[in-house]
């Protein structure tokens, strides 16, 4: 079977495509390498691996490897992903988001299997004690959310696709992400001995990028019985408020300070989302948050503060 993964080289597809490659016979990644990641460069022994260096808005591009190439799954994973990087480039949030995924559908031929990896920031702010189904209305707050569902509506139109509405991912990555919260904080307990929280009280949801990885290759194997769905994904016992996940991190840092600043969150999400649907079909996540907050601890050992600077002006 063939696999076509777009943006595959970088946070989620990093950690994605090997596990691909121990399962299927030809894997195809499509990226732009906008931040020079160098991050498949241990995948590239792999014979059954092709990766190219292109532009998921290109039209005759997406028609050969749509098409031509015929993947049997296709995994968009091409995105411009959170709020900060969509407000400052809406243009090319809206390109890369929804454009071009409807260049994607036009070619798309029927028997080809889509999984989308969209994000529980669609319920934008919750009800106090009321956890997020799959069929709570959507009311996204940032551009983000709201180009995530009108893409993930478009996916689920054309049928014969999954969409898996993600946490807020953490842990390691062969391209890192420290604009992520739990990343972020944890690098700041790390290498400023300090947090300062604004509006500590919005809870969220957290998933383990491995753990995203993991889903997907779960809904591959139980296509007959999944497709057709949404499904969220992160950990049933990680619905906290920013201010438990400090608590979190001060365990394994015991010297870390916790700060309460007096301005807005930017990023006004708040919700607590149930897991339950995805739990049913018999996935469970393996790496908690604890683990994960180990797991980061043992990275920033690796990386540097001049590479979180770096790393915070590309995300």
């Amino acid at each position: 079977m063939r696999v076509l993964v777009t943006g595959g080289a970088g946070y989620i597809g990093s950690v994605l495509v090997p596990l691909l490659l121990r399962k299927f016979e030809e894997v195809v990644v499509i990226d732009n390498f906008l931040y020079n990641q160098t991050s498949l460069l241990d995948s590239c022994f792999c014979s059954h691996l092709e990766v190219v260096r292109g532009d998921v808005r290109d039209q005759d591009l997406m028609r050969k490897y749509i098409v031509e190439f015929n993947p049997d799954f296709i995994i968009p994973l091409a995105c411009f992903t959170g709020m900060p990087i969509c407000e400052k480039w809406p243009k090319d949030a809206r390109d890369v988001i929804v454009d071009s995924l409807r260049i994607l559908l036009d070619f798309r031929l029927p028997h080809q299997r889509i999984i989308y990896p969209t994000t529980n920031s669609g319920y934008g702010v919750g009800e106090d004690g009321i956890y997020c189904t799959e069929n709570t209305p959507l009311r996204p707050v940032s551009l983000y959310g709201k180009l995530k569902v009108e893409a993930e509506k478009m996916i689920l139109d054309s049928g014969n696709s999954i969409s898996l509405r993600l946490a807020t991912a953490f842990g390691t990555s062969p391209r890192m992400r420290l604009d992520l919260l739990v990343n972020d904080f944890v690098f700041k307990a790390v290498n400023e001995g300090e947090i300062e929280v604004f509006e500590g009280h919005f809870k969220r949801n957290y998933i383990h990028v491995r753990d995203i990885s993991y889903a997907f290759i779960h809904c591959m194997d139980r296509w007959e019985s999944m497709k057709g769905n949404i499904y969220n994904v992160g950990l049933s016992d990680a619905n906290l408020s920013k201010l438990e996940l400090c608590q979190k991190i001060k365990k394994q840092v015991p010297n870390l300070r916790i700060t309460e600043g007096k301005g807005n969150d930017p990023d006004q999400r708040n919700y607590v989302v149930s897991n339950e649907k995805i739990e049913q079909t018999g996935f469970k996540p393996r790496f908690s948050l604890d683990m994960g907050i180990r797991e980061l601890l043992k990275c920033f050992e690796i990386v540097n503060a001049k590479k979180h600077e770096v790393m915070m002006a590309n995300s």
